[in-house]
């Protein structure tokens, strides 16, 4: 795809959650999709009709077995945040219907022990989990998602 083709694509509406534990740290997932080290949060499409906060609970829930029962919802961010994917990706992402995602996402509190996390519950989203600093969060994401943590940690303090 050309540089302009790509331009002219829309953003894919997407949730993402930064799950805290007691201690103030963050959920990493390794994406099981990955063969080199890919660690990032739960995040997912919204549906047709669905209300982002509701996809976000339902994209925690299918990726790590966490349900809304189990977390304190703290806060959200102002507004959608942007980030493009790099352009060799394009085509072969979504059947290359977007440039990159456009996110809310929502800071929630894991009330539970961390046995109530299962990452085979539904999507298998992540192979390995773990908590971490946000600092360390941001040394271990893939590059292209770097921006964007960086102005989620930032909004919510963690950073």
């Amino acid at each position: 795809m050309t540089p302009e083709q790509i331009a002219a694509l829309p953003y894919r509406p997407c949730v993402g959650v930064v799950l805290l534990n007691a201690d103030g740290l963050v959920f990493a997932g390794q994406r099981a999709d990955m063969a080199t080290p890919a660690w990032q949060m739960p995040q997912g499409g919204v549906d047709k009709g669905e209300k982002p906060e509701t996809a976000a609970y339902r994209e925690l829930l299918e990726e790590t077995g966490v349900d809304a029962g189990h977390v304190t919802l703290i806060g959200q961010t102002a507004d959608w945040l942007y980030y493009d994917l790099p352009a060799e990706v394009v085509p072969n992402r979504w059947g290359g219907k977007y440039r990159g995602q456009k996110q809310m996402w929502f800071l929630m509190r894991l009330e539970a022990e961390d046995r109530v996390i299962d990452l085979c519950h539904k999507d298998v989203e992540f192979s390995d989990w773990r908590w971490i600093s946000a600092a360390e969060l941001l040394d271990v994401i893939v590059p292209f998602k770097r921006g964007i943590y960086t102005q989620v940690l930032k909004e919510f303090a963690l950073c």
